[in-house]
């Protein structure tokens, strides 16, 4: 991926965004801390109850306090995430915030995604987000309505964040549907491979992928011969991509997602955006919340660290020096730019 086939698509403002999403050196290092039912699910079983709204936004206060600050960006929720920390949430690194409502919508056709009630591109915007993170569930053989709904909303966000200058993060998830649900995992390196091929057409405004690994990492034997496979995998995968790319965790054991994201940087990815491989281990002490702050200090932030190192070794940079038009009317500046001159 050339600057300049990059930066044709980008305006000053999205350009900008994204440069405050990644580090010196233009690779991504991001944290997730915007889960809402896996984390809920996560402290039930530590409380023997269902968490309240204090219990989610006291872990992900703790979450940005303690992490924050070790990465390039930091990915929010509006709902627990942004009212519990917005205080504490450092100037740098950037701010995402996801936008997808957590309960998609379970339909005989499929899954259908929806936007968090009362909240839009423009809100985040202008609670000063650099990006818009939205996830969405995708199978290509659910019913035809369904497919075009997800690729439709897909779509009027990306508009959305264009009009805003807000970068746009899709984060593609598969899952099992119809009558080959049965064997979904036989077939989730097809269907995962298929679904960014799906999402690739840059009229989808995309700006950075966020990608789940095409193979279980908790059921691959981890051989010289499957990593060279899983290499092979994820350069189908972002070969039609005309955006970076980026690993999402899924909850993978730390090491397994280690294993993950270097075959994937082999591959091209410009980083990662993870969540629960990092600080899982130490929301699961809650309600102790001096244990919980120990465990993410002496187990997260060092795993981070050691993400962060193998980035910094074998991730793609991102372009952050674009070759700018020449100027030569008041106008001229904005009008070089697609969607901008307006």
């Amino acid at each position: 991926m050339s600057a300049g086939s990059l930066l044709t698509r980008l305006s000053p403002g999205k350009f900008r965004a994204i440069s405050r999403m990644v580090d010196a050196e233009g690779r991504f290092k991001m944290v997730a801390v915007d889960q809402r039912a896996p984390l809920r699910a996560i402290l039930e079983k530590a409380l023997g109850h269902a968490p309240g709204w204090h219990d989610v936004g006291t872990i992900k206060r703790l979450l940005v306090e303690e992490l924050a600050h070790e990465g390039s960006a930091v990915l929010i929720d509006p709902e627990y995430g942004l009212p519990a920390a917005l205080d504490v949430l450092p100037g740098v690194p950037g701010l995402i915030v996801t936008l997808e409502d957590s309960s998609f919508e379970v339909t005989p056709g499929g899954r259908k995604a929806h936007t968090i009630p009362d909240w839009s591109v423009e809100k985040i915007k202008r609670l000063g987000g650099d990006g818009v993170k939205f996830l969405i569930w995708y199978n290509h053989e659910a019913d035809a309505e369904v497919v075009r709904h997800q690729q439709d909303i897909v779509r009027r966000l990306g508009e959305a964040c264009a009009r805003y200058d807000l970068a746009f993060l899709v984060e593609i998830l598969v899952y099992p549907q119809g009558p080959n649900a049965a064997a979904f995992a036989e077939r989730r390196t097809e269907l995962v491979v298929r679904s960014v091929d799906d999402f690739a057409d840059p009229s989808f405004g995309i700006d950075i992928y966020k990608l789940e690994s095409p193979v279980d990492p908790a059921a691959t034997r981890w051989t010289d011969e499957s990593r060279h496979a899983l290499v092979a995998t994820f350069e189908r995968m972002a070969g039609s991509l005309s955006a970076p790319w980026v690993m999402l965790s899924a909850a993978a054991d730390p090491a397994h997602f280690a294993e993950v994201l270097r075959c994937a940087y082999r591959a091209g990815a410009g980083g990662f955006l993870a969540g629960r491989s990092i600080w899982k281990r130490a929301a699961e002490a809650y309600p102790d919340l001096d244990e919980v702050r120990r465990l993410l200090r002496t187990v997260a932030v060092p795993y981070m660290r050691s993400l962060n190192a193998m980035t910094d070794e074998l991730g793609a940079r991102w372009c952050q020096r674009p070759v700018l038009p020449t100027t030569a009317t008041t106008g001229a500046f904005p009008a070089a730019f697609q969607g901008f001159g307006a």
